[in-house]
């Protein structure tokens, strides 16, 4: 059947506000030429989307012709306000961005394991606020946040989960009563940045891969047919539990230690490094610096090899090994689910680059007859950020965007 009037309207007007959110500010004429739309349509979406506060005149074009110059078009980016959160055993990092995803401002603070849930709790929401002042934002519109965890795929809600402190799950109800005109979602960091790698990252021309996270613990987000996959329990990629050669031990229901984690955290990193003669030193960040420190000077000192030579014996036992034990990891998902890629995510894949990846890739090829591509991260450890961010513009702009009456400044949700 076809679409009523106010149907195709609609269709229409989000059309157009995708193209400026993708393309950037546009004439009346780009927007006719990249729609479809007859001139008489697009100068009525054109003035109903300004009407609706939705875009406005933000310059001209350079085009020089006979008569007045064409006006262009963007997206009203103060409309909303946006922050992302990423937060972590040790910490969280906060970003405030316009509803175009322009981070206005941005800040982290770390919080001490022993801080107590309600000091902890006051320390992430202060942070928020802080940095939403700073950003000039009057109000939040959407909150999107990374956390480390299941999240319950029928609730929206981070599971209670061994190992956690508890002020990551009080952190969603303690931000909805702080700022009440906010909608605030959370979803697994690792899922969070696999859709950034996907969209500004390393996969962009992918629509099936596997993110291999290599942080202060290990973890997989599941990229299928363009469609992330949670698990019906949430658990997709918990590779952390992944019983695999190499361990003393097998994993438990409540521990990791014992399954692919024992191999590939950022502790199981600094102590490989070590045994391959190349020790970490000591960080005050954490152990995670730590670990990328070592990884990252492994591969300076490879990378500054002379001509014909393999590197300083240390730095190449070191790759060499941690790749033997990513390779591993790698290969039982590869086996399962044939992505065709694999990006090694997180701070620690990062630090690798290339020169791990190669390896890894080069050790896959002898292990499995699926061919798979081996990719090193472009983001690195603010993946989270970036996906929390991306995730919020999303939710706002579905909001936003959608035709009906257009909320006040002064309505709830704005």
């Amino acid at each position: 059947m076809p679409a009523s009037p106010s149907t195709a309207r609609a269709i229409n007007d989000r059309l157009a506000l995708r193209l400026l959110q993708q393309e950037g500010p546009l004439t009346a004429g780009q927007l006719k030429q990249l729609t479809g739309l007859s001139r008489p349509t697009v100068a009525d979406l054109v003035e109903r989307l300004g009407a609706a506060g939705l875009i406005e005149v933000v310059g001209e074009a350079g085009e020089r012709r006979r008569g007045p110059n064409a006006k262009v078009y963007g997206i009203v980016a103060d409309r909303a306000h946006l922050a992302a959160l990423d937060v972590r055993t040790e910490g969280v990092a906060v970003a405030v961005a316009d509803l175009v995803g322009r981070v206005l401002a941005e800040a982290s603070v770390p919080i001490a394991g022993d801080a107590g849930t309600g000091p902890a709790l006051e320390q992430a929401v202060t942070l928020v606020e802080r940095v939403v002042k700073e950003a000039g934002a009057e109000r939040l519109h959407t909150v999107g946040i990374g956390a480390p965890g299941l999240v319950d795929p029928s609730s929206g809600e981070l599971r209670d989960s061994t190992g956690l402190p508890e002020w990551h799950r009080r952190l969603v109800a303690t931000l909805q009563e702080r700022l009440p005109d906010a909608g605030v979602s959370v979803e697994n960091e690792t899922n969070l940045a696999a859709l950034a790698e996907q969209r500004d990252g390393v996969a962009r021309d992918r629509d099936t891969f596997v993110l291999l996270w290599l942080g202060h613990g290990t973890g997989a987000a599941v990229v299928l047919d363009g469609a992330l996959r949670r698990g019906a329990s949430g658990g997709t990629g918990e590779i952390g539990f992944l019983p695999v050669p190499g361990t003393t031990a097998l994993p438990t229901s409540t521990d990791c230690e014992g399954g692919f984690h024992s191999l590939a955290s950022s502790a199981a990193v600094v102590s490989l490094a070590a045994e391959c003669g190349m020790p970490a030193k000591s960080s005050e960040a954490g152990v995670v610096r730590a670990a990328v420190d070592v990884v990252r000077g492994a591969v300076a000192q490879v990378g500054q090899r002379e001509a014909g030579s393999a590197g300083p014996a240390p730095a190449v036992a070191l790759l060499d090994a941690l790749a033997d034990r990513l390779a591993v990891g790698v290969a039982s998902v590869v086996a399962i689910l044939d992505p065709g890629c694999v990006v090694l995510g997180g701070e620690v894949g990062q630090a690798g680059g290339e020169e791990l990846a190669s390896r890894v890739r080069d050790r896959l090829a002898r292990m499995t007859p699926l061919p798979t591509e081996v990719r090193a991260t472009t983001l690195g450890g603010g993946a989270v950020l970036c996906g929390a961010l991306l995730t919020a513009r999303d939710r706002a702009q579905e909001v936003l965007f959608t035709p009906g009456e257009p909320p006040s400044r002064s309505s709830p949700g704005w």
